[in-house]
């Protein structure tokens, strides 16, 4: 388990090979065993596959010029009265789509959405009129999925900082 976590990169590069709907259900199954605050499983997913959807959903921010280039995008999605810990918990499945998406040979990255920045109600707005979401539904970012363009390096030993471990107290 340990090597797939050192494999795991953020990828914005994709070739233009398709992600198959097996990979994705695949994906999408170990989102949903992810943790949640008080089992409350407050997520909903958004599955974009259509190039011109792609294409808009890479122009909502000014990092997610990548979206259009992926085979598949995930936008995570939560209606936050269903849970005060919706963050977290979308947080935690967008790992799980992270590392499953490593573990299925491919390639992934988190396209912020929610944000303090000056454009978050701006980008959640317009990714909601894109897809059509709920005005209820907060949408915490679009994670771009497709087979890596270039080689993915895994990450080295050297990752691992010592200096940065504190133990029983700062």
């Amino acid at each position: 388990m340990h090597s797939l976590f050192k494999k795991r990169r953020s990828v914005r590069k994709f070739t233009d090979q398709e992600v198959s709907e097996e990979q994705i259900k695949e994906i999408l199954s170990a989102a949903m065993v992810a943790p949640s605050g008080n089992h409350k499983c407050p997520w909903e997913f958004v599955v974009v596959k259509d190039k011109n959807v792609l294409k808009k959903l890479s122009k909502v921010g000014m990092w997610t010029g990548f979206v259009s280039k992926s085979s598949v995008s995930i936008v995570i999605t939560a209606k936050p009265s269903d849970s005060d810990m919706w963050v977290q918990d979308c947080s935690l499945v967008a790992g799980h789509i992270y590392l499953e998406s490593t573990n299925q040979g491919l390639g992934c990255c988190w396209g912020n959405v929610k944000g303090k920045d000056s454009q978050e109600g701006r980008k959640e707005k317009s990714v909601r009129k894109i897809l059509n979401i709920p005005g209820e539904y907060r949408v915490l970012c679009i994670m771009a999925i497709g087979y890596p363009k270039n080689e993915v390096i895994p990450h080295s030993e050297e990752a691992y900082k010592e200096e940065k471990i504190h133990r029983e107290v700062w």
